[in-house]
């Protein structure tokens, strides 16, 4: 590999160059409060297998705990000015925001209180979430199998799906505008001197001194923390995606819809991409992309065929497998500074949701590395502490 160009040390050393670590870049590099210098090192720069690339591309503002929901809001209107934010010589990018909603639907006692008080949850801070009735739910989605249902909660505006290549590639674009270095490497080792990581070693062979190091490295990233002898207690998901045509149309707006199964279905264009947590969900090789088609035939198929009619005859069109990067504790990031290595910043184990909190996150951290602490939002509740403890950070509302 060649690094032409590569200094002997940077202020900021980024492991990992898709939508965390460049939204991290940005938010830094943007801060008239940061006057050093920052490196990104992403091993692939095609990012075809990065779970940026190969997510289902949305965002919510219906989570349970109040610090997810404010992240997606932020998120949502970081999304929206993009194509002011990332402008370079005039030109932005239009990330293409499809605010048709997601729908989460509750069939029993339980998960209908958990809509109700997530509900109030996310009116409280702003966000215009309505619960729908089985008669209300019938009559907005009529192609809706609803007998069994009790109640819907949707999300009226703030939530959809939008062009994640483009976020990652406008945010990169945007950082290296702004003077970012970005390398095509991989991180072998790191070097550590008491409580500092005192710098990075590439593949390339070269080695280079940093002031603070974030782990943005998605899947790779309990391996990163390892070269530093941390534990992060993240391990690799796949999920499965599926694009399917379906030869009946659904009238009206089709949100991003939850099944009670948590079988979920959004529209892709003129088809429809689908997906589910399957079950059992094991931990696998952060290499292995090889797509489950059983669970489209076994446990995704079946439940949409009941909840939707149209869905009887459907056709594979197109799929693929990515990964959750899985909190193994409580399925929310780690964010923030290690309590005794205190210049390594971590950013993992997102489980899946990465991809619309990266705006939160990026500023975050850029936050935490200029001042010392975070100031637009607190995200110290999803830092490292929790896991020493073993205590997670409650969130109910996880697809």
């Amino acid at each position: 590999m060649s690094n032409s160009g590569l200094q002997a040390a940077y202020d900021v050393v980024i492991v990992g160059g898709a939508v965390v670590g460049s939204a991290t870049a940005y938010f830094l590099a943007s801060n008239p409060d940061f006057k050093g210098s920052i490196l990104v090192i992403e091993k692939d720069w095609t990012y075809q297998k990065a779970a940026t690339s190969l997510s289902s591309s949305s965002i919510r503002h219906q989570f349970s705990n109040p610090l997810n929901v404010q992240m997606s809001m932020f998120g949502v209107e970081f999304i929206r000015d993009f194509k002011s934010i990332s402008a370079v010589d005039g030109e932005g990018t239009d990330l293409a925001l499809h605010e048709n909603g997601y729908l989460f639907l509750a069939n029993n006692d339980r998960a209908e209180a958990i809509l109700r008080r997530n509900w109030k949850t996310q009116t409280d801070l702003g966000a215009e979430t309505a619960l729908l009735s089985q008669d209300d739910l019938r009559a907005r989605f009529p192609w809706l199998m609803a007998d069994d249902l009790q109640l819907g909660s949707y999300g009226l505006s703030g939530e959809g799906w939008f062009d994640n290549t483009g976020l990652l590639f406008g945010l990169r674009a945007k950082a290296r505008a702004l003077g970012v270095t970005y390398i095509e490497d991989e991180v072998v080792g790191l070097e550590r001197a008491g409580e500092r990581v005192t710098a990075v070693k590439l593949r390339s062979g070269a080695s280079v001194s940093c002031g603070v190091m974030v782990n943005a490295a998605g899947t790779h990233g309990t391996r990163v923390a390892a070269m530093a002898g941390l534990v992060i207690p993240v391990e690799p998901r796949r999920r499965s995606l599926f694009v399917v045509d379906c030869r009946d149309r659904l009238a009206g707006k089709v949100p991003l819809t939850i099944d009670p199964s948590g079988v979920f279905f959004r529209p892709e264009g003129q088809y429809f991409l689908m997906g589910t947590e399957p079950d059992p969900d094991p931990a696998v090789d952060p290499d292995d992309f090889d797509v489950a088609h059983d669970e489209f035939e076994n446990e995704i198929w079946p439940v949409l065929a009941e909840r939707v009619p149209a869905f009887e005859a459907l056709k594979v069109i197109r799929s693929w497998a990515g990964h959750y990067d899985y909190c193994t504790l409580d399925h929310n990031v780690i964010v923030g500074p290690h309590p005794v290595v205190t210049n390594f910043l971590f950013a993992n184990g997102f489980s899946g949701h990465g991809l619309q909190q990266s705006p939160a996150i990026g500023r975050g951290l850029s936050e935490q590395i200029v001042y010392g602490e975070y100031r637009a939002l607190d995200l110290s509740p999803l830092g490292y502490a929790r896991v020493v403890k073993g205590e997670p950070f409650v969130e109910e509302a996880v697809i």
